[in-house]
């Protein structure tokens, strides 16, 4: 015999109790940036103008700089690097170099690079959707021959580097890459390794920011 559904006593039924408010993901990212007790050192004048001219042009100093703020020493090392690699002339474009970035931080799971640089990809490309693709999947991505055998490369440098053989340049070269193109691929998709590898082990936070930009 069907069972009679008891009413409620004043004859309606109650209303679901509305689910507590969640603090936002990002609310704490711009001020407790990594989970270690470091505090900021004292910075050479350089870095103190670098800081001001992250602010003039961005609006912001990266999180990243902000991390490394507890010693000068290698926070100057840490910015000459990135400056070299990411910055200077090369046969390697900027986006191309940011896109290593990103399929490398994909394959190590950085939370922190794949904010950032997958930012950075949007607003390079004027694609918003290639910095998503290049988050998820590259493979997934309608690249160019040349972007995919760079790719290709810098990711298997990433999850198999003792795999990397000469077929692997081989293949750099017939997509168009020189000799020193091929430095540049290993040496940006060396660099992310290592800065991914200090962002997890910091659960660095990257700058809020970032989440909104070229969407």
């Amino acid at each position: 015999m069907a069972m009679k559904r008891k009413k409620a006593r004043n004859g309606k039924a109650k209303a679901a109790k509305p689910a507590p408010a969640m603090e936002l993901q990002t609310t704490k990212d711009d001020t407790e940036i990594t989970a270690l007790s470091l505090q900021r050192g004292k910075l050479s004048p350089a870095m103190d103008a670098y800081f001001g001219k992250c602010m003039d042009k961005l609006g912001f100093v990266p999180n990243v700089l902000s991390a490394y703020a507890f010693d000068n020493a290698k926070l100057e090392a840490f910015v000459g690097m990135y400056n070299d690699l990411m910055l200077a002339p090369s046969g390697l474009s900027k986006l191309e170099r940011e896109m290593i970035a990103v399929a490398v931080s994909s394959v190590n799971r950085c939370y922190y690079c794949l904010v950032a640089h997958g930012a950075a990809v949007r607003t390079l490309s004027g694609d918003p959707a290639l910095g998503e693709l290049m988050v998820m999947n590259y493979r997934a991505a309608r690249l160019s021959k040349r972007q995919r055998a760079m790719l290709d490369f810098a990711v298997k440098l990433t999850a198999e580097p003792w795999a990397v053989e000469q077929e692997d340049r081989d293949a750099l070269r017939k997509s168009g890459f020189s000799e020193r193109d091929i430095w540049d691929i290993a040496a940006v998709a060396g660099f992310y390794n290592m800065s991914n590898r200090v962002a997890s082990a910091t659960d660095m936070r990257p700058n809020s920011v970032y989440h909104a930009q070229t969407r």
